[in-house]
């Protein structure tokens, strides 16, 4: 044995901190593998900082890959030929590793992983004593993958006393006993006790534990080192980047090929590896052009390692001698950061978590990415993230984008699909990146279908949906394009119904409130009851203090609400907090349809979701919960998309949507010259302090009052039906916001209007006569228009689709 001074010389010349080399058993000097860095974690006072892992140091990618598989050599070697072997990895620092090693084995894969997912249940867990992050948790998507007989292979980058793998080994072995473990690392440190203790777990287990490793040895630190390192964290500035540039330019990368796994987090096979190396060569020849220099960094996030390295090694590939290529990845570990020479870790950006950890939110990290004084700026750094992690707070002005693209020329962002098993549950989606809302007003539980041409005429729909060849949720309209004469209606009457529509977003709010709350969670039907959601949340935060979480949700009629989304709701919330909200109620079509869907997604889910719908104008009499009954134009049912975050309507198209997916929507990105819809919430927002007195006065009183439906208006439609002829109900679209979509999306044949009410309908008058429909006036109609749809509708003969 020889004692050699550690490569991380600030470490071992302030601290007496030294590295005990075990020749005999290794394949490397440990020396060479790790460095030494100060941690601030009172677990372990230190970090060992490996130089071929791709964590910590941005590292060439051929280094990393090289590394790993002369490890999986190491066990393909100690195994002699037994097949039948599964390899485990460690999140998060040893992923990639664990993948390179099964490759070399040609085995099947499985990570552990910190991330739960919605809608699986963990086939086992453990615990990491000695790390900042310490549950694993085991989501094999078929659980008989760890249930084999053959060998188990255990990976992780350093085995430093061997009592996570005993953990490990111990959770497993209860679930399905097996003859051999093999534990892989890139350095064992263990000392001649933590060896027995493994010898002893052995025996117990009646099983073999074998272990092997590029390198042994032994870190040697004084009594006082613990104690004195955590003095110097405290005390001394951190090394960060300060830099006030400009945030670089954020490009967004090539796509993933689809249904390529990304990872291992739910198994991983040889044929998968196959299509992730020629995934990663797809990906690489499609950023090269859109490279902006010769220095880059291909930055990994956390457990997702493997695809970010085989993209950096078709990278280096691609480029050549032309480019410098290094491949790292983030990292939950706060280490210490300090820009000297013989110190591992010279610069570190910190930054929120943007996924949804198991621990909840905290600190993460990205190190050497920023320059320090002794290393060049990257001039591009190809940041990869799965969906799951590509979250508002990942685009926050403080988050991972902006913090890198203020230390290299350019971002290129890469969000690949994670694979979910059949169950797993999506995740929801946010603008900017899906809709013109802010992240933090809605999360919309849709699935994008923005890529799919999904328009048709309106009168090719209308026929299919009446001759009953298509049910209306299976396309979309053709999105109307407003006249300069219709915008010119649509600002005048939001000017002139501001003051009202915030009196009854107000009162409407407070019931709720009253009816869940505090922890509310508001359940927007889109898309008309989404702005009403947002305005709701608002109010509660502007004049209660309270930060409501609100959501999107999909319902058809004749489909029923989208039960993909209830389950989302209820893994996340207790499903008795939810509240339905919508714009208004016609007829009572959608509250009807409601109260029957929950009712059976209950039964089907055994949920308590109440079927409780929260509107702003209850015109047809149909719930208990709304801020009035008044019917008059709300200003938001003119447009379509463009006063709805650009967000079409909702599509239930069995073509496109599985059944663990969210219904579907689009986002029109190409209307934001044209869109309204942060003028029609802000110009309501804006009148809720002039009105707060009067919903303190009038909130009560309703609530006290008799707020029983009386279906008046289903009645008043039937009446309508017998009067004109119309024998499907449907057809009949009672109110001023319904008036206004027969007008925008269907065939309208009629428009019935109250002669009192047209001096506010002047947008319908315009509408009508832009598309030829008659206006007929009824004295004593229950609503203050009505739109007919044209009943038995087919297209002139000869008319050939669009």
């Amino acid at each position: 044995m020889t004692t050699i001074s550690w490569t991380g010389r600030w470490v071992a010349d302030r601290f007496g901190v030294e590295v005990d080399d075990v020749a005999a058993g290794s394949v490397r000097p440990l020396h060479e593998l790790v460095g030494v860095a100060l941690r601030r974690n009172p677990r372990r006072a230190h970090l060992l900082v490996s130089t071929v892992l791709g964590k910590h140091i941005p590292t060439d990618p051929r280094v990393v890959n090289g590394a790993g598989r002369q490890l999986g050599a190491l066990v393909a070697e100690r195994l002699q030929g037994e097949t039948g072997a599964v390899v485990l990895g460690y999140a998060e620092t040893a992923t990639a590793l664990g993948h390179c090693v099964a490759d070399e084995l040609g085995a099947d894969y499985l990570n552990s992983t910190r991330r739960p997912v919605l809608g699986l249940d963990p086939l086992g867990g453990f615990e990491e004593e000695h790390s900042h992050a310490t549950g694993h948790l085991l989501l094999p998507e078929n659980p008989g993958l760890l249930a084999r007989p053959g060998p188990l292979v255990l990976v992780d980058d350093e085995l430093s006393t061997g009592r996570t793998v005993l953990n490990t080994i111990a959770a497993l072995h209860a679930l399905a006993p097996r003859r051999r473990y093999v534990v892989a690392a890139l350095v064992d440190l263990r000392t001649p006790d933590d060896r027995d203790r493994m010898g002893a777990a052995a025996g117990r287990l009646g099983a073999m534990i074998e272990v092997v490793a590029l390198a042994a040895g032994g870190v040697r630190w004084p009594a006082d080192f613990p104690a004195r390192a955590a003095q110097a964290v405290a005390g001394r500035r951190v090394a960060t980047s300060n830099t006030k540039r400009p945030i670089a330019t954020v490009h967004t990368g090539p796509a993933w090929p689809s249904g390529v796994r990304e990872g291992g987090r739910h198994g991983f096979t040889p044929a998968d590896q196959a299509a992730l190396v020629a995934a990663g060569g797809v990906v690489a020849h499609g950023l090269a052009g859109a490279l902006r220099g010769d220095r880059i960094l291909v930055l990994g996030t956390e457990e997702l390692m493997y695809a970010p390295l085989q993209i950096a090694l078709a990278l280096t590939d691609e480029l050549g001698a032309a480019a410098e290529v290094r491949f790292s990845t983030t990292t939950r570990s706060p280490v210490f950061a300090v820009d000297e020479p013989g110190y591992p870790i010279r610069t570190a950006l910190t930054f929120a978590s943007h996924d949804d950890p198991a621990d909840g939110p905290g600190e993460r990290y990205a190190y050497n990415v920023a320059p320090g004084a002794e290393s060049q700026r990257f001039t591009d750094i190809v940041l990869v993230v799965d969906d799951a992690a590509d979250t508002p707070d990942l685009h926050a002005p403080g988050g991972l984008v902006a913090q890198l693209g203020r230390v290299c020329d350019r971002v290129h962002l890469l969000t690949l699909p994670a694979y979910r098993p059949p169950g797993a549950l999506p995740e929801p989606l946010h603008g900017p990146a899906f809709g013109s809302y802010p992240a933090d007003e809605v999360a919309w539980l849709l699935s994008d279908l923005s890529g799919h041409e999904l328009e048709a005429p309106t009168e090719e729909r209308e026929e299919a949906i009446q001759s009953g060849g298509a049910h209306y949720a299976e396309s979309l309209p053709v999105e109307y394009q407003p006249s300069v004469e219709y915008q010119e209606l649509f600002a005048v009457a939001l000017a002139e119904s501001a003051a009202r529509l915030a009196h009854a977003v107000g009162v409407v709010t407070e019931l709720v409130l009253a009816e869940r709350g505090p922890q509310t969670v508001l359940a927007s039907l889109a898309r008309a009851g989404t702005p009403v959601g947002i305005l709701m949340r608002r109010w509660a935060q502007r004049r209660r203090g309270l930060d409501l979480t609100h959501y999107a949700v999909s319902i058809v009629r004749g489909r029923g609400i989208d039960t993909v989304a209830l389950r989302y709701l209820a893994a996340k919330h207790d499903p008795a907090q939810v509240m339905f909200v919508d714009g208004w109620t016609g007829k009572g079509a959608i509250a009807r349809e409601l109260a029957a869907a929950v009712a059976s997604a209950n039964a089907d889910l055994g949920t308590v979701f109440a079927p409780d719908l929260a509107v702003l104008a209850d015109t047809g009499h149909c719930v208990e919960i709304f801020g009035t009954r008044e019917d008059y134009l709300i200003p938001s049912a003119c447009l379509n998309s463009t006063v709805s975050g650009l967000v079409s309507r909702t599509v239930l198209n069995d073509e496109l949507i599985g059944p663990d997916q969210f219904h579907g929507a689009k986002f029109y990105a190409a209307l934001a010259g044209s869109d309204v819809s942060a003028v029609f919430l802000d110009a309501v927002t804006d009148q809720f302090d002039a009105v707060a007195a009067a919903v303190a006065r009038d909130w009560p009183v309703l609530r006290a009052a008799d707020r029983t439906p009386t279906w008046s208006g289903w009645a008043a439609v039937q009446a309508i039906c017998d009067e004109y002829g119309i024998t499907d109900v449907n057809l009949v679209k009672p109110g001023v916001g319904e008036t206004t979509r027969v007008l925008l999306r269907r065939v309208p044949w009629r428009v019935l209007m109250r002669p009192d009410a047209a001096g506010e309908l002047g947008h319908v008058t315009l509408l009508a006569r832009q598309r030829g429909v008659e206006i007929i006036d009824v004295p004593d109609l229950a609503y203050s228009c009505v739109g007919l749809i044209h009943p038995g509708f087919t297209r002139p003969v000869g008319e050939a689709p669009a």
